[in-house]
């Protein structure tokens, strides 16, 4: 049977703008440059002016926040719309330094090789006889990674080359290229794993010395060539007893062996560097702090706040579309113009309000962290940083939770300890044996403190470690240390075993 019934429903969404905003908190200032491209591409109504004084960006602000306060939605009536827009000034969001000045201050964009390119200009410079061989050449150079490493099986290359060029290889003509792009620079390029790389670097070495009369570490050479080939995975374990053992040496020459092999590059397109390095990711700090005289000062990269502001032209539409209907001689084609201008303003102007509440925002939120980590931001004691969590910033700042976690897990700040990644500054709480409140980032740092002064021929287990950590006050579990560990990306004390 069916039924009519009438029902309410409380529902809350975020409107256009509010999700626009949570993207704009979550990027980092390094993308929000490229951020603000894309719109300033996809808005004709949205400028980024060069030249534009202080005087006229305040204005414009002022102007700015009166249009926020309004409300639009598709019964506002276009007329009142043009009217109130004209007679205010365009709205723009505006900071101490200009567009202009902040261009001057940015780097020049420089064009290097890649090192892909590198390999390219080395296989112009390879012997090669036919043109089937020149074509597994270019197809195995293009098939190597950014680490140096060819990822690709030797079936999928001879599948790749019949695709694309209709030519049947077989496994013995593409071995026998790669084993001539396997001796480009850098040494250990184009191999398909760490050990083959570590072997064609160290057989390069050992060349080098032969020819060169280096008596005294060919020795050397020729066992670390014999553990990778015969023992490697011995090797990779730190089994150093297993393999005195197995290859009958003593514990000096299996140090000598092994001090060659921990000179090779695990990846070998690190050995290419470009003198302008465009793959080189730089961290740009979203604040700066400092401090003076036992005060601390914060301040933003001007990046988090650009010029922009509405296009004149679109200004100077809203005009002539006024002009016309005073004069009776709009035709339907002009209010669709209109309403589309309309559109497009009002995407400008919610996208400048963004801005501006993002650096807000961010500013909020970073002074309520140095405020409440004082102590570390004076000192840049690690052990002084205290318990905190992002409801602990919340209520400070009045933000939600889930605000403070998005301004926090892409930011960093500048300190005069060094630049450091705001998520760092939150910690859980643990109970010292004293009944004090203690941060786990205290713990994480004596932790590692202890596992830096151990003696590297008998690391410290986890349970050790843990019996440490407790004669120093903090009782905390054997896989807690475990994880503790891991997160500072130190190894098993099997693996930190040294000779």
């Amino acid at each position: 049977m069916i039924r009519q019934q009438f029902s309410q429903k409380l529902l809350q969404k975020l409107s256009p703008q509010q999700i626009q905003l949570m993207k704009l908190l979550q990027i980092p200032t390094s993308s929000l440059e490229q951020r603000i491209k894309e719109e300033l591409e996809a808005n004709p109504a949205l400028e980024e002016p060069d030249n534009f004084s202080e005087t006229a960006g305040e204005n414009g602000q002022e102007e700015k926040d009166k249009e926020s306060e309004k409300e639009s939605d598709d019964d506002y009536d276009i007329d009142d719309y043009i009217s109130d827009y004209i007679e205010d000034d365009p709205v723009s969001y505006h900071t101490t330094e200009s567009a202009s000045e902040q261009r001057e201050k940015s780097l020049p964009a420089v064009v290097a090789n890649t090192f892909h390119d590198y390999l390219e200009q080395q296989l112009g410079m390879l012997n090669i006889d036919s043109e089937v061989q020149k074509i597994i050449a270019e197809q195995i150079v293009g098939s190597i990674d950014e680490t140096g490493y060819l990822r690709r099986e030797i079936s999928s290359l001879i599948d790749d080359i019949l695709f694309a060029h209709n030519i049947e290889v077989t496994p013995a003509q593409i071995t026998d290229v790669l084993s001539m792009i396997q001796r480009f620079d850098p040494p250990g390029v184009g191999a398909r794993d760490l050990r083959e790389t570590l072997i064609i670097q160290l057989q390069q070495r050992l060349s080098t010395a032969e020819k060169a009369g280096e008596k005294e570490v060919i020795p050397a050479l020729k066992l670390g060539l014999l553990i990778l080939k015969k023992q490697f995975e011995a090797f990779s374990k730190k089994h150093y007893s297993r393999l005195q053992r197995n290859l009958e040496i003593n514990e000096e020459e299996l140090k000598a062996a092994l001090d060659e092999i921990l000179k090779l590059n695990p990846k070998p397109a690190s050995g290419y560097t470009s003198q302008f390095d465009t793959q080189t990711q730089t961290i740009i700090p979203d604040f700066l702090t400092s401090n003076r005289d036992g005060i601390l000062d914060l301040t933003m990269d001007v990046r988090n706040a650009p010029d922009l502001r509405i296009n004149d032209q679109y200004i100077d539409m809203l005009k002539a579309y006024q002009i016309k209907k005073d004069n009776n001689n709009v035709k339907k084609e002009n209010k669709e113009a209109i309403l589309f201008i309309k559109q497009k303003i009002d995407s400008a102007k919610w996208f400048i309000d963004a801005i501006k509440q993002r650096q807000n925002t961010l500013k909020q939120t970073m002074y309520a962290i140095m405020q409440f980590q004082k102590e570390y931001f004076l000192t840049g004691d690690s052990t002084k940083l205290k318990p905190m969590i992002l409801k602990d910033i919340a209520e400070i700042t009045g933000l939600d939770i889930s605000t403070v976690s998005r301004v926090a897990s892409s930011k960093f700040v500048q300190t005069e300890f060094g630049t450091k990644r705001l998520k760092d500054f939150f910690s859980e709480s643990i109970v010292n044996t004293e009944g004090d409140e203690v941060s786990t980032q205290e713990v994480k740092s004596i932790l590692g403190e202890i596992i830096a002064g151990e003696s590297k021929r008998k690391p410290l287990s986890d349970e050790k470690l843990r019996l440490m950590l407790e004669a120093k006050g903090y009782s905390i579990a054997r896989r807690t240390v475990a994880k503790y560990r891991e997160q500072l990306n130190i190894p098993v004390a099997r693996l930190r075993k040294e000779l």
